[in-house]
């Protein structure tokens, strides 16, 4: 076994992946502690002692992974994620630079793709993007539509809510969320009693059907992310590469038999 096939069983091993996991945790709950005056009164030294601990940890595993997978390194989007979020740690955290050190809890993040389960959630939102952007488009159209009804319906008796258009899409958008749209509602019905047909509709149409239908996107998305899981995918890549192999053996065999023994099409 080559020193770099020693380095990848090591990188694979399930003990050096829970001690990374184990790395990230602790470095994402020390960079929360200093945030805390009270704790880096009485313990700064030794929170950025395991601050830089964490990342030079960091930084020798992505090196490590680097030497292991060569060309292959680059070849997964996981990677290239963990050294953006590994070179953004080791920028200076200071002068102009100084706004990047809020940017290091970001390591965290390392968390996803260091859990296979959370990869493949992670995946599984990604597939949904085109899914959700046409139910985006339509929720978008859909607020639109209403903040130009409410705009000409309401603009006249509350002005503070509904008087332009832009003020009327923050304020349904308000409404979406739930966010005291009752309160919004008597508002308006006080002037308009009738007003709470509009709500009602409005309420149905963007929260009850728009936002179920992300949910139900995303929720298949990720049925079909379980499917098929990546130990198939591993699977067929170790059967691809017995099968070059096999015919890289088979070359070899031929080249050694001896010329009687060859068939006639080598002669």
């Amino acid at each position: 076994m080559s020193r770099q096939e020693r380095v990848r069983a090591v990188l694979e091993s399930r003990l050096v992946q829970r001690a990374v996991i184990l790395v990230i945790v602790v470095n994402a709950i020390t960079i929360g502690c200093e945030t805390s005056a009270y704790l880096m009164q009485r313990a700064g030294g030794l929170l950025h002692a395991i601050d830089r601990v964490a990342l030079a940890v960091f930084t020798v595993e992505l090196a490590a992974r680097l030497y292991a997978y060569r060309k292959a390194f680059f070849k997964d989007p996981w990677n290239w994620f963990d050294a953006v979020i590994v070179a953004v740690a080791l920028i200076p955290a200071s002068g102009p630079t100084s706004v990047l050190r809020a940017l290091r809890i970001l390591r965290a993040l390392r968390l996803v793709s260091a859990v296979p389960s959370m990869r493949r959630v992670v995946g599984a939102l990604l597939a949904a993007v085109p899914g959700m952007a046409s139910i985006i488009g339509l929720l978008v159209l859909m607020i639109y539509i209403a903040a130009v009804i409410a705009t000409k319906l309401f603009g006249d008796i509350v002005p503070e809510r509904f008087d332009e258009l832009p003020r009327s899409l923050f304020t349904l958008f308000q409404i979406m969320t739930g966010d005291d749209w009752g309160n919004v509602a008597q508002e308006v019905m006080e002037h308009k009693p009738w007003a709470w047909i509009f709500f009602i509709v409005y309420i149905l149409m963007s929260t009850f059907v728009a936002l179920n239908l992300f949910i139900a996107v995303v929720v298949n998305a990720m049925n079909e992310e379980s499917d098929t899981p990546p130990e198939l995918a591993e699977l067929e890549a170790v059967k691809q590469e017995l099968a070059a192999v096999n015919a890289k053996l088979d070359q070899l065999l031929m080249r050694e038999r001896p010329a009687e023994l060859r068939p006639t099409a080598d002669r």
